[in-house]
C-alpha cells in the first residue's frame, strides 16, 4: 500500500489495522468470510474505472468489450453452478436481489408472505421498517414454539387465507434446512410464486450438501459473500420465462450501472466454487458447525432447535443469566466475534436480545477443523462463564492469539 500511505495515511492506517484485527480475531459471524487473493484482485481492479448501464451485449456505453466478458462468465458459471436458467449478475447486495423480484412480479400494496424477523427471517422478507415492509403488504410466518422448526402447516393456512402474489423462503439465522419443494408447493397451490432467498446456504447447497431450492422455486437470490465465499455483493436466479421482467427490474428499475470490479470478483469466486476443493470446504463448514454445536451443548448451553444443520447455531442465553448484548461484548474482549441475536419467541428488544448467533465458514476457510472448534467452544463457554472477568478474558485472549497465529489470514499483508 505504498501510494496508499504516500497520499492517505488516515485510511492506509485503518485497512492495515483491520488487517491485523481480522488475522488477530476468530470470527464466528455467520454471515462473514474472507476472500481469496485473487478475489481481492479482482475486486480492486480497473474495472473500477468502467460505466456499463445494460447488459452483455446491450449497453449504453462504449468500450464494454471486455466488460462483458466477465459479466457472462458470471452468468455461465452460475447456471453451471446451482442449475438456474437465467442469472442477473448485477445485484449490488443480497436485498438489491430481494427488491428487483419484488419490482418484477408485485405491484405496491401486493400481498406477500414472509418468514418473521424474530424469528430468523431477513429485513427484506417483510420487516415494517425496510422498503419490502412499506412497499407490499406481508404477512409473517414463523416457527413451531414445541419444536422451534419452521411451521409449514401455518404457512399454507396464511396461503389460503390471503392468498398472496408471492411467497418468500429463505432466513439470515435459521439452522436448520428449509423444504424448498414443499412451500413451492404450497405457493403455486395458491397461485403465488416462489422466492428462495438463499443468502446464507448458497455454498453447501452449490455444493449439493444442503438442499437446493432448483427447480422447485421461481426465483432465487444470494449473496455473494457469504458461505459463497466471494465478495460482496448479489445474485439473481430465476425461470427463463421470467428473464425479461427481472432484468428490467434490475436495470433500469433499481440500479444503475453495475460495479463491474465486484462482478469481475464474482466471477472468480464462482470460478472457485466450481472446484472440488470446495464441495471438501463446504463439508468442512458443516461439520465444524456441528462440532461447535456439541462443544457448547456440553458447556451447558441450550441451542434454538436444540442444534444445527447447516453453518450456524442460536445460543439461548437465558440460563446462564446475560444478554446477547454481554455476551457480544465480552466475547469481543477475547478477540472472538459473534453477533447479538434474537431467538424465537423473543422478549428482550433487538438491541440486546437473549442470544447469539455464531457460524463457522470463515474459521473454516482458515484451515480450522473439529480440534479446533473443540477449543473455540471451551473458550466461548469460560468467556460467557465470567464476562466481567477481565483475568479470564484476557487467558482467553492469549490463547485466540496463539490459535489464529496458527492459521494466518493475509501474511503478506499484515504488518
Amino acid at each position: 500500500m505504498k501510494t496508499l500511505n504516500e497520499i492517505d495515511p488516515a485510511v492506509a492506517n485503518a485497512i492495515a489495522a483491520e488487517t491485523r484485527r481480522q488475522n488477530q480475531t476468530l470470527e464466528l459471524i455467520a454471515s462473514e468470510n474472507f476472500v481469496s487473493e485473487a478475489i481481492l484482485e479482482a475486486a480492486g481492479s480497473v474495472f473500477t474505472n468502467k460505466y456499463a448501464e445494460g447488459y452483455p451485449g446491450k449497453r449504453y456505453y462504449g468500450g464494454c468489450e471486455f466488460v462483458d466478458e466477465v459479466e457472462t462468465l458470471v452468468q455461465e458459471r452460475a447456471k453451471k453452478l446451482f442449475g438456474a436458467e437465467h442469472v442477473n449478475a448485477q445485484p449490488h447486495s443480497g436485498t438489491q436481489a430481494n427488491i428487483a423480484v419484488y419490482m418484477a412480479i408485485c405491484k405496491p400494496g401486493d400481498t406477500v408472505l414472509g418468514m418473521s424477523l424474530s424469528h430468523g427471517g431477513h429485513l427484506t422478507h417483510g420487516h415494517p421498517l425496510n422498503y419490502s415492509g412499506k412497499m407490499y403488504h406481508f404477512h409473517s410466518y414463523g416457527l413451531r414454539a414445541d419444536t422451534e422448526l419452521l411451521d409449514y402447516d401455518e404457512i399454507a393456512r396464511l396461503a389460503e387465507e390471503h392468498k398472496p402474489r408471492l411467497i418468500v423462503c429463505g432466513a439470515s439465522a435459521y439452522p436448520r434446512v428449509l423444504d424448498y419443494r414443499r412451500i413451492a408447493e404450497i405457493a403455486h397451490a395458491n397461485g403465488a410464486y416462489c422466492l428462495a432467498d438463499i443468502a446464507h446456504v448458497a455454498g453447501p447447497v452449490a455444493a449439493r450438501l444442503l438442499p437446493s431450492p432448483f427447480p422447485y422455486a421461481d426465483f432465487v437470490t444470494t449473496s455473494t459473500h457469504k458461505t459463497l465465499r466471494g465478495p460482496r455483493g448479489g445474485l439473481i436466479m430465476c425461470r427463463e420465462q421470467f428473464a425479461k421482467e427481472l432484468d428490467k427490474a434490475v436495470f433500469p428499475g433499481s440500479q444503475g450501472g453495475p460495479l463491474m470490479h465486484v462482478i469481475a470478483a464474482k466471477a472468480v469466486c464462482l470460478h472457485e466454487a466450481l472446484q472440488p476443493s470446495f464441495v471438501q470446504y463446504q463439508r468442512q463448514v458443516l461439520a465444524n458447525a456441528a462440532r461447535l454445536a456439541k462443544s457448547l451443548m456440553e458447556g451447558g448451553f441450550r441451542l434454538v432447535s436444540g442444534g444445527t444443520e447447516n453453518h450456524l447455531m442460536l445460543v439461548d442465553l437465558r440460563i446462564k443469566g446475560i444478554t446477547g448484548k454481554e455476551a457480544e461484548q465480552a466475547l469481543e474482549k477475547a478477540n472472538i466475534t459473534v453477533n447479538k441475536n434474537a431467538i424465537p419467541f423473543e422478549q428482550s428488544s433487538l438491541t440486546v436480545t437473549s442470544g447469539i448467533r455464531i457460524g463457522t465458514p470463515a474459521v473454516t476457510t482458515r484451515g480450522m477443523k473439529e480440534e479446533e472448534m473443540d477449543a473455540i467452544g471451551r473458550m466461548i463457554c469460560r468467556v460467557l462463564g465470567a464476562p466481567s472477568n477481565d483475568s479470564v478474558l484476557r487467558m482467553v485472549r492469549e490463547e485466540v492469539l496463539a490459535l489464529t497465529a496458527r492459521y494466518p489470514l493475509y501474511p503478506d499483508r499484515v504488518c
